[in-house]
């Protein structure tokens, strides 16, 4: 039986020349999602062009890298897990002035793929531009915002609601602002989050590293760095870690639902042994 919740694997995304900047949208309506999930590698030295999206508000986190974000008018350094928060109809870019090749993992919410965004280009960015930075706090809240991962406490999650999650936070939510979602998850070896569904949203992840085992409906897959996976709403699903000495890092987005009781979430029990024995072909 083939998969009903196929995992999508980057790798499998890139054209034959990886040298220049890549822009992916591995989630889209094309996996049933009516929010796109982007995956993007900026190169050191590359300018970015200043871009609207009229449509939606777009989501993301800096995975490895630095450099300096634009929201509005607003210049602010960026930082390996910074987190963005970008309103609809408000102009933004990054730009990657590191000496290495940094990656940024976000979501388009509402939006079905690229064109459903209402994206423009409305200029270019100059490297003199990117030397005067505004203080974080100095930030339009009405535009966006920027808060690292780092500055923000690890949820205190109910075990016996299947939570097993060593490390849960959720940098953006409707307690700055936003109406969907960002998580951040860290499962250490024997950690797992057991079965669940959200009746009210749909799920997008994506796997930063790890290896572990995912259940999505009759769906059993291995999973490791470099996965989406989406989650339809009111689909059950879990996640487990199989490797004995790794961690499985993973972010992700609840679709337009400002926070975990906002996405329906019912706890649907233990995964079982046999759980972890079968693997969908």
């Amino acid at each position: 039986m083939s998969l009903i919740y196929p995992l999508i694997n980057v790798e499998n995304l890139f054209g034959k020349d990886r040298e220049k900047s890549d822009f992916l949208t591995p989630i889209t309506d094309a996996q049933g999602s009516s929010t796109t999930a982007f995956y993007s590698i900026s190169k050191p030295g590359n300018l970015p062009h200043i871009y609207r999206h009229n449509n939606c508000d777009v989501l993301s986190i800096l995975l490895s890298g630095s450099g300096v974000y634009g929201i509005g008018n607003q210049r602010i350094s960026a930082r390996q897990g910074d987190c963005g928060f970008v309103t609809k109809g408000t102009e933004h870019f990054f730009a990657n002035s590191s000496n290495d090749a940094s990656l940024m993992v976000g979501f388009f919410i509402g939006a079905k793929d690229i064109d459903a965004t209402g994206v423009e280009v409305t200029g270019s960015i100059s490297t003199n531009e990117l030397t005067n930075k505004n203080e974080r706090n100095q930030v339009k809240q009405k535009d966006g915002f920027i808060v690292n991962i780092d500055d923000i406490n690890p949820e205190d999650m109910d075990e016996s609601d299947g939570w097993k999650i060593t490390d849960f936070r959720l940098p953006i939510s409707a307690k700055n602002g936003s109406s969907s979602t960002l998580f951040r998850a860290r499962f250490m070896p024997g950690a797992i989050h057991k079965k669940h569904c959200h009746k009210n949203c749909d799920e997008i992840y994506y796997i930063i590293s790890g290896h572990g085992l995912a259940g999505a409906g009759s769906d059993r897959v291995e999973v490791h760095g470099g996965h989406f996976h989406f989650i339809p709403k009111g689909v059950e699903h879990w996640l487990h870690n199989l490797s004995k000495t790794d961690p499985i890092e993973v972010v992700g987005v609840y679709c337009e639902a400002g926070s975990v009781a906002d996405t329906g979430y019912v706890y649907m029990g233990d995964v079982t042994t046999k759980d972890l024995e079968e693997r969908t072909k």
